[in-house]
This record gives C-alpha cells, sequence and structure tokens, in this order.
C-alpha cells in the first residue's frame, strides 16, 4: 500500500500550530517581551490583583512555573507580590508601570501579528477555520 495522498490532520495541525508558535514568539520578542509574559499581563489586565494560584490556573501552568515567571516579571521591574493580609501563604500580583508600557507593546505587535495571519482570508474563511479548529479541539477530547 502507498503513502497516503494528504498528510494525517493531526501532523497538519501540529506543524502549523508550531510554525505560528515560533512566529508570535518572534513577534513578542521584537517587542521585548514573551509569550508568558505577554500571556502573564494579559491575565492581569482582565483580572487585576489576581493571585499567583488563580494566574497558573487561567494559564494551564503549574504553579512553580507560574512562581520562576513571576520571579523574572518582579526582577524586571513588571509586576510586584504581595502577601494577601488575610492568608500569608497567598500573593497577590499587580501590574508595575513599566509592566503597562510593555503590556502596550506587546499588545501591538500581538494585533500586529494578528492582522497579519488574517491578511487575504475572508471573514467567512476565518469563520470556517474557527469551526473547523474547534471541532477538531472536540474530536481531541476524551
Amino acid at each position: 500500500m502507498g503513502p497516503p495522498d494528504k498528510p494525517p490532520i493531526g501532523l497538519v495541525v501540529t506543524r502549523t500550530a508550531k510554525a505560528l508558535n515560533r512566529a508570535f514568539e518572534r513577534a513578542l520578542g521584537g517587542a521585548g517581551g514573551s509569550q508568558p509574559v505577554w500571556l502573564i499581563l494579559l491575565a492581569l489586565k482582565s483580572q487585576p490583583g489576581s493571585t499567583q494560584r488563580r494566574l497558573a490556573e487561567e494559564l494551564g501552568i503549574r504553579e512553580a512555573t507560574m512562581t520562576h515567571h513571576l520571579n523574572g516579571m518582579e526582577q524586571a521591574g513588571l509586576v510586584t507580590r504581595r502577601r494577601d493580609p488575610n492568608n500569608r501563604r497567598v500573593h497577590q500580583v499587580t501590574v508595575t508601570e513599566d509592566g503597562e508600557i510593555l503590556f502596550e507593546r506587546l499588545r501591538a505587535a500581538a494585533l500586529a501579528f494578528d492582522l497579519r495571519l488574517r491578511s487575504g482570508a475572508s471573514d467567512g474563511q476565518l469563520d470556517q477555520l474557527t469551526e473547523t479548529l474547534q471541532r477538531l479541539a472536540d474530536n481531541a477530547s476524551p
């Protein structure tokens, strides 16, 4: 039996996701950030004063990984952490002025990247793509 005419859809999606991920990381890097920093700042903008635990849950990463990212962001002056006065084990995270400035640069880079991705595609094509990707995600779930 010869090779299939088309590669398996899982392989196509995986390769595409990796290519998009690398390109997005380059776009954010050009603005002075990274995906983890962008995602954390974005989460904090939507939920100011969030806790480390809540951020880790929202972003789907381990708390130890979140702590690592926040350590670097705190050292860079992008966020501050303070203990909750009612529960000393809980750290609340706040975006600093420098973090706000970086957030705006990263947002501009993310929007420009999104526009670049949408270039040449109609609204109907993008809607169809979104539906198809959602179907694939649903089918992949146990």
